[in-house]
């Protein structure tokens, strides 16, 4: 697991907090100092976040769960987008449609209809439309991609949500932590770390200090999955050898009925040897 050294961390800039004027009184214990008006944030504390965060993404991923990103802040976008393809986990780049969480089983519709476009396309229905028909069609399918497309895959409500500023995505952790979906949140000091399950304190604006996180966890997360893939193949040659080798049950079954045969021939001439001396 790439646990991002100190130096790291400093290089990144994860220590610039925001401005003291600015700061949420709930992120004190992760602040270390304050220097020219402008918090400084105890990296020591960051780098043990960002190990246990690891630990648990790790885990999840291990299981096989799906863990959705949400940054739609431009610093983070491009980030987000790259390390989550990276591990086939889903993720929100764009606007936060409001009641994903809550309100799910609208959000596959609209994921379903996308699908039904790409259907029409290929079966030739879409080429029997009008000229506006297709060009209304057309808008919409690259509306939902846009809005959609990341999270087209996702079939049932995320295991746990990875959140860049707590602050901005304020809807998507409420919609969590009314649902109950652990959330893991980069969290800057003018934010309340209060909601967030696995709080990382680092610098939310600098997309160096995105990056250095993401690469840690992603990394975690990688190596959940390829653990799992190791299990499954294990699991498959486990499979394959019980069923090739014959079950211990079914040799003691022929022992047992072998007996008798060897016998058999003893306890018939035992009666016929006596009968004269009856009789």
């Amino acid at each position: 697991m790439a646990t991002p050294t100190f130096e790291q961390l400093v290089e990144a800039g994860c220590h610039f907090g925001h401005l003291k004027r600015k700061w949420n009184p709930a992120m004190a214990p992760y602040i270390f100092m304050e220097r020219n008006g402008i918090h400084i944030i105890d990296l020591y504390k960051t780098a043990a976040k960002i190990d246990e965060a690891s630990a648990a993404l790790r885990q999840m991923a291990k299981s096989g769960k799906k863990v959705l990103f949400v940054a739609t802040k431009k610093q983070a976008k491009e980030a987000i987008a790259d390390k989550a393809k990276a591990i086939g986990m889903p993720f929100v780049i764009e606007r936060w449609p409001g009641g994903m969480l809550t309100n799910f089983p609208t959000i596959r519709k609209a994921v379903k209809k996308m699908t039904t476009i790409d259907k029409m396309t290929k079966d030739g229905t879409f080429d029997n439309l009008s000229k506006r028909e297709k060009l209304q069609i057309t808008r919409q399918r690259a509306k939902l991609e846009k809005n959609l497309g990341s999270i087209a895959d996702l079939s049932r409500l995320p295991s746990a949500l990875f959140v860049v500023d707590v602050m901005k995505e304020h809807i998507a952790v409420a919609e969590a932590k009314r649902l109950g979906i652990p959330v893991f949140g980069i969290v800057d000091t003018n934010s309340n770390p209060e909601d967030i399950d696995f709080v990382i304190p680092a610098n939310d604006d600098a997309s160096k200090s995105i990056e250095v996180i993401l690469d840690a966890v992603c990394s975690a997360m990688a190596e959940g999955l390829e653990e799992r893939k190791v299990e499954k193949l294990d699991n498959a040659e486990k499979e394959e050898n019980a069923d090739e080798a014959p079950a211990p049950g079914k040799r003691r079954r022929v022992r047992r009925n072998d007996a008798p045969k060897a016998e058999a021939p003893v306890a018939s001439e035992a009666p016929a040897a006596e009968a004269p001396a009856a009789e």
